[in-house]
């Protein structure tokens, strides 16, 4: 309840922005309340090696897409203006591009809950999971005062990233077919192509996530809720609508912004005054439908409910989603054992 009130206070006299097309999103990021933003941020921290989440856990390799949170550890070191932080976080972008294969896409291999090494659509799925995040955080860092620090670094890497967009633009076909049916997964690979697009210059690749987008929008119910396996589901509506919104940050596509308005506003009505993000009537998360990597229960990812949330309310200078993100954050604290 303490960190809740502090929070709260937070917010209250945090001066928010009306986001114009002129704004950037590391401006954006810095009016999220520092301490939110930080723990929202700190779960990708890379160890000695530059490896993150279960690479770290479990002091091996499986893909590139387990790398992403290091990208997110990066941007919070930016907003922060923490060098010393900012230089582990690069090292997990060292560690990926250490196993960049010739074709351009990572190193893969067999997960625990496989029963095959990785094929060719697999690869170009994670692959693009990290490209997405990792086109991000370059982003945000060319927009910080950091940049000047980082940018020998950025165009060094730049030629390796064209060359992983290659991989992933050879597997585009294979794309809607393998994840067509999630449609968060539409825009996360809309993101990568997007964001790479913007950080390289490249007309083709921005114009591969504008496809992607206009599939996505197809993929919609009568009330805007953007759809998982023909369903709703409030874990991956509000990871469709982050990985949305930050895409447009960066690109905007027509007819996008009212879209996640939408899906926004059906967000808010699965989630309760105290913060919790309710499960009921989902396709995916939070009922057993779905195992995770570890062969647990996928659980409703309250981190992105309120990183779509703190997007919403800093576009749409909206303070009560603000506070609404700090509540399911704390609401999330609050219940782990």
């Amino acid at each position: 309840m303490r960190f809740l009130r502090r929070l709260c206070l937070l917010f209250a006299f945090s001066p928010l922005l009306h986001a114009a097309a002129t704004e950037s999103e590391y401006d954006l990021l810095r009016r999220i309340p520092a301490d939110l933003f930080q723990q929202l941020t700190s779960g990708g921290e890379p160890d000695a090696d530059g490896l993150v989440g279960a690479h770290r856990k479990e002091r091996r390799w499986y893909e590139s897409g387990k790398q992403r949170a290091g990208c997110w550890y990066l941007i919070g070191a930016v907003v922060a203006g923490d060098v010393p932080r900012a230089e582990k976080g690069w090292t997990s972008i060292e560690a990926t591009f250490a196993r960049q294969l010739d074709d351009g896409g990572f190193l893969s291999n067999q997960k625990p809950n496989r029963s095959h090494p990785p094929t060719f659509e697999e690869r170009v799925e994670t692959a693009f999971f990290y490209l997405q995040e990792l086109g991000h955080a370059l982003l945000v860092l060319q927009q910080s005062p950091l940049a000047e620090h980082f940018q020998p670094r950025i165009d060094a890497l730049k030629p390796r990233i064209a060359r992983a967009c290659g991989f992933i633009d050879s597997g585009y076909d294979t794309i809607v077919g393998k994840v067509g049916r999630t449609t968060n997964r539409l825009f996360i690979a809309a993101k990568a192509f997007g964001l790479c697009g913007v950080l390289l210059d490249d007309p083709h690749l921005q114009s591969r996530a504008h496809d992607l987008v206009k599939i996505a929008l197809r993929q919609r119910d009568r009330d805007g809720v953007f759809l998982e396996y023909d369903g709703r589901d409030s874990s991956y509506n509000a990871v469709s609508l982050l990985m949305a919104r930050v895409l447009w940050l960066h690109l905007p596509v027509p007819e996008l912004d009212d879209a996640l308005v939408r899906a926004m506003a059906w967000q808010r009505t699965r989630i309760r005054d105290d913060g919790t993000v309710l499960a009921q009537g989902n396709t995916r998360t939070g009922l057993g439908q779905e195992k995770n990597f570890s062969g647990g229960i996928k659980q409703i990812n309250v981190r992105e409910v309120s990183l779509a949330l703190c997007y919403h309310g800093l576009v749409h200078d909206d303070p009560s989603a603000l506070q609404l993100a700090g509540r399911v954050f704390a609401s999330s604290k609050n219940k782990s054992p």
